[in-house]
């Protein structure tokens, strides 16, 4: 059986924002069980030199639509970078679901062999579209992705791998 490239990446990547929604319910959850303000779970950093909490998010919402949006060779849509608040965060991640959402399954066929180019602060990278996915795109995703998750974790939110993966 031969995957095709939108299953390779619109399910993975809605698969895991989902995942990340419900992490972060339980993030909000937690603030108000031990009564602090969801802010502090906002800025929160793993180390002083690591980017916070809104910033992981928002990363992990642009390699999902950007990645996709690229495969599809269109233009992803452009978000604003300015959330402050969990409520914020949460509808980045769905109005991101929405978006991948909305690119049709067809337009990634044949992008595996698709040239792929990311222009960078000093180069620019290309890829084939399989590599990409395989090498750029799906780790950079959860690289941010699970950096959102250590970051509820370390600050005391009940939550483990089954939250991570999903059923």
């Amino acid at each position: 059986m031969k995957i095709s490239m939108y299953a390779a990446s619109h399910d993975v990547f809605k698969q895991a924002l989902t995942q990340l929604l419900h992490v972060m319910e339980k993030g909000v959850a937690n603030a108000k069980a031990r009564n602090f303000d969801t802010g502090v779970l906002v800025n929160a950093r793993l180390a002083p030199d690591m980017l916070p909490l809104v910033k992981q998010i928002q990363l992990t919402s642009d390699f999902a639509k950007n990645s996709m949006a690229r495969l599809a060779a269109v233009d992803p849509p452009k978000f604003e970078d300015n959330e402050t608040t969990m409520d914020e965060l949460f509808a980045r991640v769905r109005k991101t679901i929405e978006y991948i959402d909305s690119v049709p399954a067809a337009s990634l066929d044949g992008s595996e062999d698709r040239d792929i180019k990311i222009p960078l602060r000093d180069r620019t990278v290309e890829f084939k579209g399989l590599e990409f996915l395989q090498k750029w795109a799906l780790p950079n995703f959860f690289f941010h992705h699970v950096t959102a998750y250590n970051l509820l974790r370390h600050n005391g939110v009940d939550i483990g791998k089954r939250d991570f993966l999903g059923a």
